[in-house]
C-alpha cells in the first residue's frame, strides 16, 4: 500500500461537477470558420507554413516549430486557408495573435498519417516526433511535451507521475477521458515510461472520481503494466504538479529546483492520450476535449476542434438568456474570455457561462486587517498579506524577496480573504511589472553592451589605421633614403671612374636623386663598357650568315646609342 502525505494548506471549495458528467463526450460539428492561433505553447511562436488562398487536409502543419521548446501547429480540418492574419486571442488582456483563418469544406479529409514504432527508435526520434505534431501539457501549463521527457543526466529518473487529479470546480475533461479512454491514456504513459525509464509510475486521481480509478485500474491490469493508480484525498490545489508530487511522494520541490532534481517528472492524463496518438495514429493535436458548463441548458464535454469561436461552442449548451459572461478555465484560475470570436485553443479546458446567480457580483474590497487566513491556506507557504502590501506600494524588489514568483495564482488566498481583496491580481500585478522592468534592464543592457563593443570596434579599427599609416611613412622614408644612398655612391663611383677629372673637386653637397639617377644609369654603362673591352667574344668562329647579319644589326643599334661594339676576335690562322 503506497503512503500518502500532505502538502500545506489547500480549500475545499463546491466541486460543481455532476452536472457535465451525465453524458458521454460528444463531438463538435464543424465549425464555419476556424481561426487556429500560431502560438499555443510556451516557448518560441511556429512560423506559417501557409498563404491565403491555400487548400489545407486535415492534420497538415501550418506552423512550423521556432526552436526547440516550441511545439507545431496543424490545421484542424481540411478545406481553404482565408487569412494568415491577426485576430483577438483567448487571453484576459484582448490582444490578437498571428492566426490562420480556414474555412472548412465539410470534407474533414485527414493527410497522409504515418504511424511509428517507437520501441524501435532512439529517444530522440521519438520526442522529435511529438515535436512535431504539436503535443504540449493539456493541463493548463502547455509547455512542449518533448523537452520534459529528457532524463537528468545526474539525477537518476524515480518517479514519474501522472495527474488525473483535476481539482478545479467546473472541469471534468479529464475524468471524462479517464473513463472512456483509459486504455489510450495508459499506452501514452507507457510512451513516456519507455523514454525517461523511472524506477515506479504513479498515477494520481482525486477520491471524488471513483469511475475514472475504476477505468485506470482495468486498463492497466489489461495491460499489465505495473503502474500504480492512486486515489487522492480531493483538496484544492492537489492537481498542482508539486502538490500532487508531495503528496504521492513525499519529496518537496523547491523554487529553485525542478522536479527533474529531484528525479520526478509529470505529465497530465490528456498529454499521455494525445501523445499516444500522435505515435500509434501519426495523429496531430487538432482537437481536445472542453468542458462546457456553468449557465447552460446542455452542460457536457465535447471533443472540439481547435479554433473553434467562442460563439460557436457554446451555442452546443444553449446559454441561459441570462448569461453574461464566459470564463476559459476554472473558477479559480480561469480568465473571462475576451470576446465571442475568440477560438478555443489547446490551453481550453472548460468553458463556464457566468450569470449574476452563478457568480454574483463582488463585494467592493476592504482594507487587509492582517487576520492570516490566506497564510493558512497557501499551498506554497508563502505570506499573500505580506505580498499584497508590497505590491500594492509597488515595492517590487521586496515582493521578491518574499519569493512572488513561487505564487501559482491558485485563487486560495482570495478564496478565503473576509476583506475580498483580489490578491491573486495584485500578484499577476507585480510579476508583469517585475518581467517589464527587466526585459528593459535587459534591452539596456544589451544596447550598452553594443555601444561599448562599436565604441572598443572604432578605437581599434583606429589604432589599426594609423598603424598602417605609421608603417606607410617608414617604409616611404626608407625607400627614399636607399635611393639616396645609392645615388651618392653611384655618383661617387663615376667620378673616380672618369679619366681626367681626378683634379675636380667632389660637391659637398648632395645630389639632386633626379641628378644622381642619371649619374647612375652613366656609371653603369661605362662599367658595362669596360666589361665588353676587358672580355672579347667567344664562340664566333663558325657563324653562319644569319647570325652574322643579327650581330651586324645589334652592333648597329649599340652604335646609335653610342655604344662601341666589342672588338672582333683575331681570326685564327688556316691550317
Amino acid at each position: 500500500m503506497l503512503s500518502l502525505f500532505k502538502f500545506k494548506g489547500g480549500v475545499k471549495p463546491q466541486t460543481n461537477k455532476a452536472q457535465s458528467v451525465s453524458e458521454p463526450i460528444a463531438m463538435a460539428p464543424l465549425p464555419s470558420r476556424l481561426f487556429v492561433p500560431l502560438h499555443q505553447s510556451i516557448g518560441g511562436t511556429p512560423q506559417p507554413l501557409v498563404e491565403a488562398g491555400q487548400r489545407v487536409l486535415k492534420g497538415q502543419r501550418i506552423g512550423a516549430a521556432d526552436g526547440w521548446i516550441s511545439a507545431a501547429v496543424h490545421a484542424p480540418t481540411s478545406g481553404t486557408v482565408r487569412a494568415v492574419a491577426e485576430h483577438v486571442a483567448a487571453h484576459p488582456s484582448g490582444l490578437t495573435s498571428l492566426s490562420v483563418e480556414i474555412e472548412p469544406d465539410g470534407r474533414d479529409e485527414w493527410c497522409e498519417r504515418t504511424p511509428i514504432d517507437h520501441g524501435a527508435l532512439a529517444p530522440e526520434a521519438v520526442r522529435e516526433r511529438l515535436r512535431e505534431a504539436g503535443v504540449v501539457g493539456l493541463g493548463g501549463a502547455v509547455f512542449p511535451t518533448h523537452g520534459k521527457l529528457t532524463a537528468s543526466k545526474t539525477v537518476p529518473m524515480e518517479e514519474l507521475v501522472i495527474n488525473g487529479a483535476e481539482c478545479e470546480p467546473f472541469i471534468t475533461c479529464d475524468d471524462l477521458l479517464m473513463r472512456e479512454r483509459a486504455e489510450e491514456v495508459i499506452r501514452g504513459v507507457g510512451v513516456f515510461r519507455d523514454l525517461l525509464q523511472p524506477k515506479r509510475v504513479l498515477i494520481g486521481i482525486e477520491d471524488n472520481k471513483p469511475e475514472a480509478v475504476a477505468a485506470l485500474q482495468a486498463a492497466v491490469a489489461k495491460l499489465g503494466e505495473n503502474f500504480a493508480v492512486v486515489a487522492v484525498p480531493t483538496l484544492y490545489p492537489a492537481g498542482g504538479a508539486k502538490q500532487l508530487i508531495r503528496v504521492l511522494t513525499g519529496k518537496e520541490v523547491p523554487s529553485t529546483k525542478r522536479s527533474t532534481d529531484l528525479g520526478v517528472q509529470c505529465f497530465n492524463v490528456a498529454t499521455a492520450y494525445t501523445a499516444w496518438r500522435a505515435v500509434a495514429h501519426g495523429e496531430p493535436v487538432v482537437s481536445r476535449i472542453v468542458t462546457l458548463t456553468g449557465n447552460v441548458e446542455r452542460p457536457r464535454n465535447w471533443e472540439a476542434l481547435l479554433g473553434t469561436p467562442l460563439s460557436e461552442f457554446v451555442a452546443l449548451g444553449a446559454p441561459k438568456p441570462d448569461t453574461d459572461g464566459y470564463l476559459m478555465g476554472g473558477p479559480m484560475m480561469g480568465f473571462a474570455m475576451p470576446a465571442m470570436d475568440a477560438p478555443l485553443v489547446k490551453a481550453t479546458n472548460c468553458i463556464i457561462a457566468s450569470s449574476p446567480a452563478l457568480f454574483p457580483a463582488k463585494a467592493p474590497e476592504m482594507p487587509c486587517i492582517r487576520c492570516g487566513e490566506c497564510a493558512k491556506v497557501c499551498p506554497h507557504e508563502l505570506q499573500p498579506f505580506e505580498l499584497y502590501w508590497f505590491a500594492r506600494a509597488k515595492n517590487f524588489g521586496k515582493t521578491q524577496e518574499y519569493h512572488i514568483f513561487d505564487c501559482i495564482e491558485c485563487g486560495c488566498c482570495s478564496f478565503v480573504c473576509p476583506s475580498r481583496i483580489p490578491l491573486v491580481q495584485y500578484f499577476r500585478f507585480a510579476k508583469s511589472e517585475i518581467w517589464a522592468r527587466e526585459k528593459e534592464k535587459n534591452a539596456a543592457d544589451q544596447a550598452k553592451a553594443r555601444f561599448e563593443w562599436k565604441t572598443e570596434r572604432d578605437e581599434r579599427e583606429k589604432a589599426e589605421k594609423a598603424e598602417k599609416l605609421a608603417k606607410a611613412a617608414a617604409a616611404q622614408a626608407a625607400k627614399k633614403a636607399a635611393e639616396a644612398a645609392a645615388a651618392a655612391a653611384a655618383a661617387a663611383a663615376a667620378a673616380a671612374a672618369a679619366p681626367g677629372d681626378a683634379g675636380a673637386e667632389t660637391p659637398a653637397a648632395p645630389v639632386d636623386a633626379e641628378a644622381a639617377k642619371k649619374a647612375a644609369i652613366a656609371a653603369a654603362i661605362e662599367r658595362a663598357r669596360a666589361q665588353r673591352e676587358a672580355a672579347a667574344p667567344k664562340n664566333t668562329e663558325q657563324l653562319t650568315p644569319a647570325q652574322q647579319r643579327e650581330i651586324a644589326a645589334v652592333d648597329a643599334l649599340r652604335q646609335q646609342a653610342g655604344i662601341e661594339p666589342p672588338p672582333a676576335a683575331p681570326e685564327e690562322p688556316k691550317p
